[in-house]
């Protein structure tokens, strides 16, 4: 598997990374995960507009789902050999009325579902395309999955957004490389199911017998070198920083 970091900015785009957004390859197939603010144009770095062949949306927060909308456009109202046909986008209960509603002016109430071919996520293990995924559901305000995908005896676990749960410790056990949010800082912030500080997101890989760490969704206001210094002092693997454009061979 090929893993490229789209965007990786948690909450807001900074001045060098869009929103979370993560693009898995195998095998010819393309994989996207999340679709936040600014991911579209730097997706185009990577991958050809139409060359996507599935997108996960772990949960439908805008920092994580926005520009759907603007990729909504790009399928729909292709002219150079018309509407785009459907594409297959996993996300939670609701995902086709979030997207519809935060468009806000589609042509019908199914527009969304002519180019995207919507399905619900459930815990669970899945097949998509090449990859055997697992999600599981993980500590947020609104439903959200962490993912695990497998492929060629490799993984890859992405945390998507949730506070600690024993549930991302199993969904990473073992794994190659475990993407792993980090937005709160240690001693800082302490907000129950919300979100992960670099000390958390170490423990858990930790706990899980991850063989890489590496920390995203990190915001603007933050320290990433904090928040990776606090992960290193408690996850003994190798431990880094995700940043846009950087590719993982797993």
């Amino acid at each position: 598997m090929k893993l490229t970091v789209v965007g990786c900015s948690g909450s807001f785009p900074s001045a060098d990374s869009a929103c979370s957004s993560y693009l898995v390859e195998a095998d010819g197939f393309r994989l996207l995960l999340d679709m936040g603010n600014g991911a579209l144009g730097e997706l185009q770095r990577h991958c050809g507009l139409y060359d996507l062949d599935a997108i996960f949306l772990s949960h439908l927060h805008a920092d994580h789902c926005i520009d759907m909308c603007g990729y909504f456009v790009a399928r729909y109202y292709r002219h150079d050999g018309g509407r785009c046909a459907p594409i297959p986008v996993y996300g939670p209960e609701g995902t086709e009325q979030r997207l519809t509603t935060a468009y806000a002016d589609t042509p019908s109430a199914s527009s969304m579902s002519e180019v995207f071919d919507f399905h619900t996520v459930k815990p669970g293990w899945h097949e998509i395309g090449p990859f055997t995924v697992r999600t599981e559901k993980v500590c947020h305000p609104v439903e959200a999955y962490g993912i695990r995908v497998e492929h060629g005896g490799r993984s890859l676990t992405y945390s998507g957004d949730t506070g600690a749960c024993a549930v991302l410790d199993e969904l990473a056990a073992d794994s190659d490389l475990f993407l792993c949010e980090a937005a709160f800082t240690h001693g800082k912030e302490n907000i129950p199911d919300l979100h992960l500080n670099g000390r958390e997101a170490g423990a858990s890989a930790a706990r899980a017998g991850a063989r890489r760490l590496v920390l995203t969704h990190i915001p603007p206001w933050t320290d990433p070198e904090v928040n990776l210094a606090d992960a290193r002092a408690v996850y003994a693997g190798p431990a880094e920083l995700a940043a846009p454009g950087r590719v993982y061979e797993i």
